[in-house]
């Protein structure tokens, strides 16, 4: 139950830091956007300012004077020195310049180098293969299934190994440091999870740069094998930009579809009328995936740092400090779309902020996009029906940033 009596910063953290808000946050969203459509969120010593309606997330992600702070000084957060953190952690600066964190020009190059591996017409040209995969998944369901563990974690790491070239054995051995990794994207990271992620980070790098020799000596058709070569072009891609840029792609490449695929089927089992929408009209498969991005985000929060002193409806940003860009709130902003906490697979309107915007907007958008759609299709063709199979409504992972399920039990009958 939302407490509208709390401050805005109070009932942000009751969402952040309590299971009932992790488990439904967006009446507490909705009360912050009405009421508080933009506040300071005390942080340590600090002042976030946090945004929540479609509009001025927009122009928070869209405007040039904002940008990555990953680049910055991550010392201070620690209370450490430069020196210490370096000592700590000896790799951390060069296994961080994936394009995450870094802003133009290094952000506008490397983009460059990757963008054409996802683009619409490429990406159309894998739905066999994904379908393929899916297939290859869901053969065997029949019955009761964790549509978590079975299916919407494998899927898109199939997919996206695949793209890379990443070996069957090596794609199940890096899974787990990949979950260790995604850890860092949450707010408020305890140091000890720092030290894990830089851990599995470090093994990751020195697997891949095992792939990559093997690749540089005999290339194959993969996109490993296409960013080697532009390596060796000199003076385009580092070996360390390499090695970022390839571990994002990895980790990147199916954490947010998995929640996609994951929130967006329970939303469908818990409103079945709307699944049988799609299952009588494939031609709403499309749309129904943007709504089940609308719906509830696979990323709820995004953050840029101000570059230069300015504004944000009406609440001052100082140089140097950080806005939160709230998606998932801005996903439900009345003034986008007219009764937006009703479920409408058949919904027009605005693309949803799920992938954020601006020069980051995730450059994986169309994979998701296309996954979510192979799957749905997939499931409807091969199961007649597909119900929920829990007591207790599935519960949300104890993270921020992501949002995703822990498992979600499903009963598939052919």
């Amino acid at each position: 139950m939302t407490d509208t009596t709390l401050d805005p910063a109070d009932l942000l953290l009751q969402v952040l830091l309590t299971p009932d808000g992790k488990q439904d946050p967006y009446p507490a969203y909705a009360h912050m956007r009405e009421e508080h459509p933009a506040f300071v969120l005390p942080v340590g010593a600090e002042s976030v300012v946090v945004v929540s309606r479609y509009d001025d997330c927009q122009a928070v992600l869209r405007d040039p004077r904002f940008g990555k702070g990953q680049d910055m000084n991550p010392w201070l957060t620690y209370g450490m020195s430069e020196e210490e953190w370096h000592e700590r952690f000896p790799t951390w600066e060069r296994r961080t310049r994936s394009l995450l964190g870094l802003n133009p020009p290094d952000h506008t190059r490397l983009r460059g180098l990757v963008a054409k591996a996802f683009t619409p017409k490429t990406v159309e040209d894998l739905r066999p293969g994904i379908a393929r995969l899916t297939d290859d998944l869901v053969g065997g369901f029949d019955g009761v299934h964790d549509v978590m563990a079975d299916l919407a974690w494998l899927l898109p790491m199939n997919v996206i190994s695949e793209m890379l070239g990443v070996p069957e054995p090596m794609r199940s051995e890096l899974a787990p440091y990949v979950h260790r990794i995604v850890r860092t994207l949450e707010l408020m990271v305890p140091l000890e999870v720092v030290e894990d992620a830089a851990a599995a980070g470090d093994h990751i790098a020195d697997r891949f740069g095992e792939l990559i020799e093997e690749r540089r000596a005999a290339p194959t058709d993969d996109l490993l094998s296409a960013l080697v070569h532009v390596e060796e072009q000199g003076d385009v891609l580092t070996h360390d930009e390499l090695i970022s840029t390839v571990i994002l792609l990895f980790a990147a490449g199916f954490e947010t579809t998995t929640n996609l695929i994951g929130n967006g089927l329970l939303a469908l089992l818990e409103q079945p009328e709307q699944l049988q929408r799609v299952r009588g009209d494939r031609s709403l498969v499309k749309p129904c995936v943007e709504e089940l991005l609308r719906w509830d985000s696979p990323v709820q929060i995004d953050g840029r740092t101000s570059f230069d002193g300015t504004e944000v409806h009406g609440v001052e940003v100082p140089a140097g400090s950080t806005v939160l860009t709230l998606l998932g709130a801005a996903n439900r902003d009345p003034r986008k779309w007219d009764e937006p906490d009703v479920l409408d697979v058949g919904r027009q309107g605005p693309q949803p902020m799920s992938f954020a915007a601006g020069i980051h907007y995730c450059l994986g958008a169309p994979l998701a996009r296309a996954e979510g759609q192979v799957v749905l299709e997939r499931l409807l063709d091969a199961f007649p029906t597909i119900e929920p199979a829990w007591d207790d409504r599935p519960a949300f992972r104890n993270s921020i940033v992501l949002r995703g399920l822990e498992a979600l039990p499903v009963r598939f009958g052919r």
